[in-house]
C-alpha cells in the first residue's frame, strides 16, 4: 500500500519570538486508503498539523509530500483540490441558499460542466442521506444534518484525502456514531484517506491506525485496540471504552477473559462462550 501522505521532520510554531513549537519534528506518514485519527490535548498540534497538510499553514522546516509530490507554495491550490475538509462548526462553511446549491459550490468553482455537475451533486447528497432536503437552505438543519451536508459538498469534489477537524464534536452520540459510520461508507467504496483529529472513542475504533500528539510530539503510533488497552487513557484526554472497563472488572471477579480488547458486540459473544462450555 503506497503513502499518500508523507510528513517529515515537521517544526512550526505561531510566534517566531518563542521559546517552543507547536510541531517539533513531527514525522509519519498515511497510506492510501487508510483512516488515521489524530488524539491529544488541546494545544498538542493536532489541528496545526493537518492545517499544515492542507497548505493553510507553511511550516519552518521539513517536508509534506502528498501523492508522491512535495508540497510548496507554487503547487498549494494544486494540492489543495487532492483534500476535502470538514471543519467543527458547519455554518462556516456554508455559501449556498440551498442545500444543492452549497454542494454544487465547490464544483462551479473548479469549472465542472453543468450536467457532470448536477449527477455530482445528486450522487454525492444520496451518499449522505440528504437528497430530500436538497431545496432547504442550510441554516434550517439540524446540526447532524448540516454536517452531511458539508460532506457532501467535500465528496462530490472527489478529493483523494478527507480531513474531520473534530467534525463530530458538536453533535450528540448518536448523530456521532451516525456521521462517521457514512464516512466510512464513503471511505470504504471510494478508496479515499481519512484524517479525523477527535476525542471520540467510535471514531478512533473506525480508524486504522492512531497517532498520539503531546505537546507538539508524537508520543505513539498504535492500532485502535492497542491504544485502548493503555492504562493513561485519561491522560490523553480520553474515557476508557465501556468494554475495557466491564472486561477488567470481570478479570477481578475471576472470569478467565484473555488480556485484550474487545468491543461490546465481540465481548458479548466471549462471555456467551464461555457461559455454553461451562
Amino acid at each position: 500500500m503506497t503513502h499518500i501522505i508523507e510528513v517529515k521532520n515537521l517544526k512550526y510554531k505561531y510566534d517566531e519570538e518563542a521559546s517552543t513549537y507547536t510541531l517539533d519534528d513531527v514525522t509519519f506518514h498515511v497510506k492510501q486508503g487508510e483512516w488515521l485519527s489524530i488524539i491529544g490535548h488541546n494545544g498538542s498540534g493536532k489541528s496545526t498539523t493537518v492545517r499544515l497538510i492542507d497548505g493553510l499553514l507553511e511550516a519552518e522546516s521539513g517536508e509534506i509530500i502528498i501523492d508522491g509530490e512535495l508540497l510548496t507554495p507554487e503547487n498549494v491550490w494544486e494540492k489543495r483540490r487532492q483534500i476535502g475538509m470538514v471543519f467543527q462548526n458547519p455554518d462556516n462553511q456554508f455559501v449556498g441558499a440551498t442545500v444543492e446549491d452549497d454542494v454544487a459550490f465547490g464544483l462551479e468553482n473548479q469549472g465542472i460542466p453543468l450536467e457532470d455537475m448536477r449527477s455530482r451533486v445528486r450522487e454525492a447528497l444520496d451518499l449522505v442521506g440528504m437528497a430530500e432536503f436538497k431545496t432547504r437552505e442550510p441554516a434550517r438543519l439540524s446540526g447532524g444534518q448540516k454536517q452531511r451536508v458539508a460532506i457532501a459538498g467535500v465528496v462530490a469534489l472527489r478529493p483523494n484525502i478527507i480531513i474531520l477537524d473534530e467534525a463530530t464534536s458538536m453533535l450528540d452520540p448518536e448523530g456521532r456514531l451516525e456521521l462517521i459510520r457514512i464516512v466510512k461508507d464513503i471511505k470504504d467504496r471510494h478508496q479515499m484517506t481519512v484524517i479525523s483529529i477527535t476525542h471520540d472513542l467510535d471514531e478512533v475504533a473506525l480508524s486504522d491506525r492512531v497517532m498520539v500528539l503531546k505537546q507538539g510530539k508524537i508520543e505513539s503510533i498504535s492500532s485502535p485496540a492497542e491504544l485502548f488497552m493503555r492504562t493513561d487513557l485519561q491522560e490523553l484526554g480520553m474515557d476508557r471504552p465501556f468494554s475495557v472497563e466491564l472486561a477488567e472488572r470481570l478479570r477481578q471477579k475471576g472470569i478467565d477473559l484473555p488480556l485484550c480488547y474487545f468491543t461490546e458486540e465481540e465481548l458479548e459473544d466471549t462471555l456467551w462462550e464461555l457461559l455454553s462450555n461451562k
